[in-house]
């Protein structure tokens, strides 16, 4: 029996998945597996029986990844699974940033006792007129799982878009609209476009990133959108510019108390995943990959351990090992089969920086002696016996 512990409310669509050989767990201390959406975890006392936390949505900063990977816990995460709910709110964002729909619509209700608001309105409703969307130019910073829907969803509304990453994936690329004009010079984004919408995952080098050196290239009353993390503005230089004129507005999923009332700023409160599609998404996937590395042992979405897929066991027995990423590991995991006398017929091992992972297939039962040898390897960090 598995235990699992949910630090967060999780979609019951999700925990529906995790029966039969699945228990959820009231206390932390009980728990193998973690789920969790915005709980911070850096700082809290977890179990040695822990082996895999499962973060439902994308962002990962509320873990210590580096942390885990050091002892052998698994983080997964969810990308792409909320991409359409953060897809819509930016091009929401778009919208309201070109039509004063909120002026409007405020104006409305301050208006609402008078008896001719129909008429009052033909006459008020200048005061809140806009532009449209079709014509303008669209910048988009980083073409992952969001950046790429934005992208092609604003080349259905007639907008001239540009896409920069560096390192968009070949699924990116596939799905990126032959309409997006691929810059190879961010610089370019911020000279020619009407828009920017930053969809980057807050690193060193993208920290603040829209800066003062980048909005003195942009167009006056240019419109950023930052619907990804707040770190990446400059938000001293950004309300500056603002108050000057230099830019028109700044849509933001990211409230503080600096951006919050701050005119030129429409701000609203991290709803970028809160849907109720994106939530069950998210669950399903999390309970998936923890499902798949649980009862198969691959690491699939993981963010601090390599890909690994072997597949389902066809043998008798199958084993894991989480270790660093040193030489001669395979052959000393192999020697010791054949000390207990052992065959391997499969074996995978997968690395990403400073840390590896191993799945071996064995022709036998693979008992408490197996893991006992494994893990007195210097090296290894977890052995976990799958079957």
């Amino acid at each position: 029996m598995t235990k699992y512990n949910c630090l967060n409310p999780i979609a019951a669509c999700g925990k529906d998945l995790l029966t039969g050989t699945y228990e959820e767990v009231d206390n932390i201390a009980d728990a193998e597996v973690v789920l969790v959406r915005s709980a911070k975890m850096q700082g809290m006392e977890v179990p040695e029986s822990l082996v895999a936390v499962a973060r439902a949505g994308a962002g990962v900063n509320n873990i210590p990844i580096e942390e885990y990977a050091d002892k052998g816990i698994v983080v997964f995460n969810t990308p792409g699974a909320n991409a359409n709910g953060v897809k819509e709110l930016v091009i929401a964002a778009m919208l309201m940033a070109s039509r004063d729909l909120i002026g409007g619509a405020e104006w409305v209700k301050a208006n609402a006792a008078d008896a001719d608001i129909a008429k009052t309105a033909e006459k008020a409703k200048k005061q809140f007129a806009g532009h449209e969307l079709a014509g303008k130019s669209l910048g988009v910073i980083g073409l992952g799982a969001i950046g790429a829907r934005v992208a092609n969803t604003a080349t259905h509304l007639g907008m001239t878009v540009y896409g920069y990453d560096p390192y968009v994936s070949v699924d990116a690329a596939w799905n990126l609209s032959r309409n997006v004009k691929h810059v190879t010079d961010v610089n370019e984004i911020f000279k020619n476009c009407d828009f920017i919408s930053i969809h980057v995952p807050a690193l060193d080098s993208t920290k603040g990133m829209i800066n003062q050196a980048a909005i003195d290239q942009m167009k006056d009353g240019v419109v950023i959108l930052n619907y990804a993390r707040d770190i990446l503005v400059d938000e001293d230089a950004l309300l500056a510019a603002i108050d000057a004129g230099k830019v028109g507005k700044y849509m933001t999923d990211f409230a503080n108390p600096k951006v919050a009332d701050h005119a030129g700023v429409i701000c609203t409160p991290h709803l970028g995943a809160s849907t109720e599609e994106s939530e069950d998404n998210c669950a399903i996937m999390a309970a998936n990959e923890i499902r798949n590395f649980i009862e198969n042992g691959n690491i699939v979405n993981s963010v601090n351990y390599p890909r690994c897929d072997a597949g389902v066991c066809q043998y008798e027995g199958r084993v894991t090992v989480c270790h660093k990423n040193v030489p001669n590991m395979l052959t000393q995991f192999t020697a010791e089969f054949a000390k207990l006398g052992l065959n391997v017929p499969e074996m995978v091992s997968k690395s990403r920086g400073d840390y590896a992972y191993t799945v071996i297939d064995i022709d036998g039962k693979v008992s408490e002696e197996v893991k006992t040898a494994l893990s007195a390897i210097d090296g290894v960090i977890k052995v976990r016996i799958v079957k």
